[in-house]
């Protein structure tokens, strides 16, 4: 799991953005944005307009130079957070890498970099996003939210009564509000920064919340259609059961009446159908069985399988099916045949939906034998599975198509009720592979009459 974590292409970009807000003073200087050349002017000719104009450029270079650091930070956490499971870690690393940026910037700078304030109020509102939007907010989001405080509370730097309670401590802050006050644009200059403040932090929270709003309304909806799927599912499931058990009052009538000629008559030719028939109604019987009674399985030749597979789907138009049938065919895996068809025909439709529209679209069914066990697989051409989304389609309701998607819990179920387990392969443009890989205690090569 560490391993995975530390050879994502997203983590090396959190840390990327850190090391770049770790070394924004030496390529973006106080002289490189006119900084310098404004604080003379100011103190040359010193006039309300130039105070503001400077005020904003001050702003602005703080903000750009913090930005990095910041959104590394918080989408670090949240990646940490994440993988490892500890939601903790969102706020433990914002809380511990921040001051280790600034920590690295004084070490080498001769402007001293000022953690007050702004730093102070960015920390407690990652703290508060975590807490009210309880992981609604995807990262890129939060990163949005971020930035806007972030403008919004660099202002405060600029509000001389502040200057007491941490904000505005670095050199050209407090130069900057001596000569407000000396101008006696003190008032003034803090009255507008109060006032863009406002603005930025007010839309920030606006913008949260109805990000919130957006992702919770979402989220509801992804549940409904999840619950309305169940739904429709159980009461199809039941409807499908009571006409299957409806079933086996016409199958005990049948095998009664097939009992009562094999009785009355001594004609072996009829004998021999009667036989046929008896046959008949004990595999029915077992197809009852294996429907009703998720639990109810029995021994199944690999061959017996795949005609059931071959006779359940396969009638696409536009798609080549293939079967590279690698597992002997007279090997016998112990299964419930009429759920195990199912979750194969389920991978089936989702191989089909992913091949819509793809030229030479082709799906292969395979079977193979490594070492005693049994491997069902079904392959396609598609477009294939983002490894980001490849833990997400296993979940009820998850799917990439306008309809709520149960095919592939039904699959994890089915695998799960058969001691078996499920693998994919995937890649981009490359298509998706998935295999159920039957253990060796369901399977027999001996090929006795079970």
């Amino acid at each position: 799991m560490k391993d995975s974590v530390f050879t994502s292409w997203s983590i090396w970009t959190t840390i990327a953005l850190i090391l770049m807000g770790i070394t924004m003073p030496l390529w973006l200087s106080i002289d490189m944005v006119g900084l310098t050349s404004a604080m003379e002017e100011l103190n040359d000719d010193p006039s309300g307009s130039t105070l503001m104009m400077t005020a904003f450029t001050l702003v602005m270079l703080n903000t750009i130079r913090a930005l990095p650091h910041y959104l590394g930070a918080l989408l670090l956490g949240d990646i940490l957070g994440r993988r490892f499971e500890k939601p903790w870690l969102k706020v433990v690393v914002p809380f511990v890498v921040i001051p280790l940026v600034y920590a690295s910037i004084n070490s080498y700078s001769a402007v001293n970099y000022h953690f007050g304030g702004p730093a102070f109020l960015i920390l407690m509102s990652i703290v508060l996003m975590h807490m009210l939007s309880r992981d609604q907010l995807r990262p890129v989001l939060k990163s949005f939210v971020l930035a806007q405080l972030l403008f919004g509370y660099q202002w405060l730097d600029t509000v001389t009564f502040l200057t007491p309670f941490g904000f505005g401590g670095g050199a050209i802050s407090s130069e900057l509000k001596d000569i407000a006050v000396s101008l006696n644009f003190g008032g003034t200059l803090s009255f507008y920064s109060i006032v863009l403040c406002s603005i930025f932090v007010i839309n920030a929270v606006m913008l949260a919340v109805y990000l919130a709003v957006s992702a919770q309304k979402w989220k509801i909806k992804q549940d409904l259609n999840r619950a309305r799927g169940e739904m429709i599912e159980s009461r199809s499931g039941r409807e499908a059961l009571h006409l299957v058990h409806d079933l086996k009052t016409p199958l005990a009538l049948i095998e009664g009446l097939n009992s009562l000629i094999q009785m009355k008559t001594k004609n072996q030719e009829i004998l021999d159908y009667t036989d046929k028939i008896s046959e008949s109604i004990q595999s029915t019987s077992n197809m009852v069985s294996e429907i009703l009674y998720d639990e109810k399985k029995n021994w199944c030749s690999m061959k017996r399988l795949i005609e059931y597979i071959r006779a359940n789907k396969l009638s696409y138009a536009d798609i080549s099916f293939e079967f590279e049938l690698n597992a002997n065919e007279h090997t016998e895996v112990l299964v419930n045949k009429i759920r195990m068809t199912r979750a194969m025909v389920n991978l089936i439709d989702n191989a089909c939906d992913a091949v819509e529209g793809v030229p030479n679209a082709h799906v292969i069914i395979r079977t193979e034998e490594h070492g005693e066990e049994i491997w069902l697989g079904v392959e396609d051409n598609g477009n294939g599975i983002p490894k980001k989304e490849q833990q997400k389609i296993w979940k009820p309701g998850f799917s990439t198509k306008s309809h709520p998607g149960f095919g592939l819990t039904f699959v994890k179920n089915v695998v799960a009720e058969h001691d078996a387990s499920l693998h994919i392969e995937s890649d981009k443009d490359r298509g998706t592979l998935f295999w159920i890989q039957l253990p060796k205690e369901r399977v027999s090569y001996e090929h006795s009459n079970h």
